[in-house]
């Protein structure tokens, strides 16, 4: 009874694992009213490359009593244009200018019309079409004029302020083409004002030092004129030119002293979104947010900035240099990852067609061991890549001058140490040694960049970039991927080690603390990926100890990973709704009529990833290789399915968690990509492993007990199948090594007998524990025997039983 209703249990502990794991939220700092009035001031373009003491020296004591951090400017168009930022910094989410473009893709500076009829405010004839193209062309159902919407009064100077400060019908309420000779009356005459200080644009930093210093001196001019009790905003609003970057943002005023400034949507201290300007203007202001929410929220001050104002904006900085950095080397790594592993993929099938031994002259002549040993050794490699490049951004390769080539070296000698940790790792002569070794150091390695804050996952190779503004913190696309992968197979290789009745509970310990470790808020912070590998986690559990991946247990993983997504929106729902994570937000935009938008972005995501992303390429390529090679009869990884059942459990449950986890996220192939660059070479590895052991068979040791279904995995000389299997053919070592103890005929000098048991003993039928009463050497009462020649017994010969 206990044994039927086990599932059940361990399914129910996953799900718990995985709700209290999304329940949790760190402890996030409320936004308090700190000011009477805020002032917003815009200079596009601005870098912290343009900031110093000589050219912008009235930014340098600001940022030195203010708090800063590095801006990502996404709107809804590529690149943001200083229109797109200003009406997006109005909106209070992703926004973009529906006028012609010029070849940069930008609008012409004279595309905004704006028009003075009373010589008060202003009015912007376009606002209607910009309006409507936002709301119904553009996915993000963003409303331009949403910030001016929520205060009674506020001022614009300069056309782009207007963009940013104009109601949704046009209307901007005073309006100034520059600033005045006093500009008090104007920055006090309302509770939010918006300032255009203009652009530094162009690549000459002669140029740029002299358009940071136009825009320095209107900054002093502001900064006297300030009202009392004011918070003053700074922000690089918007990119001026391809390719995109980080930009300044800066904030001075009571409460905002020497910080670094985050928010709730980006998590990582010293980073803010455009979209987190407009909430944080009203939660200073100590005004209620729009009823339609913003997709920003508003910005803190944290501690921990250095005292060195130098060293402090060194670190936003140097961020914008990776990022830079970063764009122009991940697209190109994976494109050749995704080379590599399909050539490797196409070198692997002749190897798996004469790696299983024939007998007589007759079979294929076999593969050098040298050869063999080669292959093995690059397929360990290349599924190490992807933890490689991670781990090779604690080195700071994009400060050198030839970037990627500083990355390619580095990512080089961590490949090769990998590759020589697993190869002389103990156990690896063993069918899942590699297997287990990769696996596990995979999930090492991302597991303890997680626990230590994700520092490599941001703007790494294979990360996530700051400027493409979707992620911050946690876990990226491709390391929720190969963790997800690692873990569940470095679960399975454990629960293959143990009784089989003990191994649905190794899986759950393994595959509940990776659970917990992708869907906490102060780890992984990915709630869908957590409700994905909570499904992967069930179906491995379940057929661990034997069957396979049937509907109903495929369904029961659905189910499971829906309790975890049920229970984690009841709570999320129950906060409030500036503190609601992703999917709290989504169900209230369901409950308000506006969740077509997140449906339709999604859907837009996952065709657009499916299309562009090299990710893909690997997922497919992995995929065939996996069906019209490995799962063929010739292809081994079914006999390795057959004598290891719980790494088929750890694999069909990758599966499963990967393709739940990129549909759900947006991410269409590419966490199966990922997941396929660690598991589909060793697979192929095992494969080769165990074809080469295909014709084996071994004694048990003395003393073994059979019916405990523990493997022990030991290599060609360990107890059992080398490798681990219960089964009559467990794997072994490298092709080629001798197996233990193999049944073979009578020596020549003497005579062989053929004995016929009365009846054949019993057996369980599990694929893992066959019954084989020669192998086990018990007998009944031998009838009686005729001698016969004496011969050698090939592999081939009807007295070995193959399974």
């Amino acid at each position: 009874m206990l044994r039927r209703i086990a599932p059940a249990l361990l399914t129910v502990l996953v799900v718990a694992l995985g709700v209290t794991a999304l329940a949790a939220r760190p402890p996030q700092g409320t936004p308090q009213r700190t000011a009477d009035f805020v002032v917003l001031a815009g200079i596009a373009g601005l870098r912290w490359e343009d900031v110093d003491p000589q050219s912008t020296p009235t930014l340098w004591r600001m940022a030195q009593n203010g708090s800063i951090g590095s801006l990502s400017v996404r709107s809804a168009h590529r690149p943001t244009c200083p229109v797109d930022g200003w009406l997006t910094v109005g909106a209070g989410s992703f926004a973009a200018w529906n006028g012609s473009r010029s070849a940069d893709g930008c609008p012409a500076p004279t595309a905004v019309t704006v028009e003075q009829p009373d010589g008060i405010g202003a009015n912007l004839p376009d606002q209607e079409s910009v309006v409507h193209y936002n709301q119904q062309r553009l996915p993000w159902g963003a409303l331009p004029g949403s910030l001016s919407e929520s205060v009674r009064c506020s001022v614009a100077v300069g056309p782009g302020a207007a963009v940013a400060a104009a109601r949704p019908f046009g209307r901007v309420d005073r309006y100034a083409p520059g600033l005045p000779a006093d500009p008090r009356p104007l920055l006090g005459s309302c509770v939010l004002s918006i300032v255009d200080l203009g652009t530094v644009a162009g690549v000459d930093p002669a140029t740029r030092a002299e358009q940071a210093r136009a825009a320095d001196a209107e900054l002093a001019r502001v900064l006297a004129a300030r009202p009392p009790r004011s918070l003053v905003l700074v922000a690089g609003i918007s990119d001026t030119a391809q390719p995109s970057r980080l930009h300044v943002a800066v904030a001075d005023g009571p409460g905002w002293e020497r910080g670094w400034l985050t928010s709730a949507s980006t998590g990582r201290d010293g980073y803010l979104q455009l979209v987190d300007l407009a909430p944080t203007a009203l939660a200073a202001l100590g005004r209620p947010m729009p009823e339609r929410l913003f997709l920003g929220r508003p910005a803190i001050s944290t501690g921990g900035r250095p005292t060195d104002l130098a060293e402090a904006i060194d670190a936003p900085a140097n961020a914008d240099r990776e990022a830079a950095a970063q764009r122009s080397v991940s697209g190109l790594f994976f494109a050749l990852l995704a080379g590599v592993q399909v050539l490797l993929a196409l070198a692997i099938l002749p190897l798996l067609r004469r790696a299983r031994p024939h007998a007589g002259p007759a079979g294929p002549t076999p593969v050098s061991k040298r050869v063999v040993a080669v292959v093995e050794l690059l397929l360990v490699a290349a599924a190490l890549t992807v933890p490689a490049a991670l781990l090779a951004d604690a080195v700071p390769w994009w400060r050198g001058e030839h970037p990627g080539w500083i990355f390619a070296g580095v990512t080089a000698l961590l490949v090769a140490a990998g590759t020589a940790a697993v190869r002389f790792a103990p156990g690896y002569a063993g069918t899942l040694g590699p297997v287990g070794a990769v696996a596990g150091l995979t999930t090492l390695v991302v597991g303890l960049d997680v626990l230590t804050g994700s520092r490599l996952q941001l703007n790494s190779v294979v990360g996530y970039s700051a400027l493409q503004g979707g992620r911050y913190a946690g876990l990226s696309t491709v390391g929720l991927g190969v963790f997800l992968a690692g873990a569940l197979v470095t679960g399975g290789w454990l629960a293959q080690r143990v009784p089989r009745g003990w191994r649905p509970a190794v899986m759950v310990a393994v595959g509940g603390v990776a659970v917990v470790v992708v869907g906490s808020p102060y780890l992984g912070a990915d709630p869908v990926g957590a409700i994905a590998l909570t499904a992967g986690v069930s179906v491995a559990a379940v057929i661990s100890a034997g069957g396979w991946l049937t509907v109903s247990r495929l369904a029961w993983a659905a189910m499971a990973a829906l309790a975890v997504g049920i229970g984690f929106a009841v709570v999320d729902l129950r906060r409030p709704s500036a503190e609601r994570g992703s999917l709290g937000r989504f169900l209230s935009a369901l409950g308000d009529g506006t969740g077509g938008f997140a449906v339709h972005r999604s859907s837009a995501e996952n065709f657009e990833t499916l299309v562009n992303s090299p990710l893909t390429v690997l997922a497919l390529a992995g995929g065939l290789l996996v069906w019209f090679a490995l799962l063929q009869p010739w292809g081994g990884l079914m006999r390795l399915f057959g004598i290891y059942p719980a790494v088929r459990a750890a694999l069909a449950g990758t599966v499963v968690a990967a393709v739940f986890g990129g549909v759900l996220d947006g991410a269409a192939l590419d966490v199966m990509g990922a997941a396929a660059a660690l598991v589909v070479p060793m697979a192929a590895l095992a494969a080769l492993r165990v074809l080469g052991h295909a014709a084996d068979r071994t004694r048990p040791a003395a003393g073994r007990s059979r019916a405990n279904g523990a493997d022990d995995d030991s290599g060609p000389g360990g107890v059992g199948p080398a490798g681990g299997g219960d089964g009559p053919t467990g794997g072994g070592g490298p092709l080629g090594a001798v197996h233990p103890r193999p049944i073979s005929g009578p020596p020549a000098s003497a005579p062989a007998t053929v004995t016929r048991p009365a009846a054949a003993p019993a057996g369980d039928g599990d694929a893992d524990d066959p019954a084989d009463s020669t192998a086990s050497g018990s007998t009944t009462e031998p009838a009686p025997t005729a001698p016969v020649p004496p011969r050698q017994v090939s592999r081939s010969s009807p007295e070995v039983a193959t399974s």
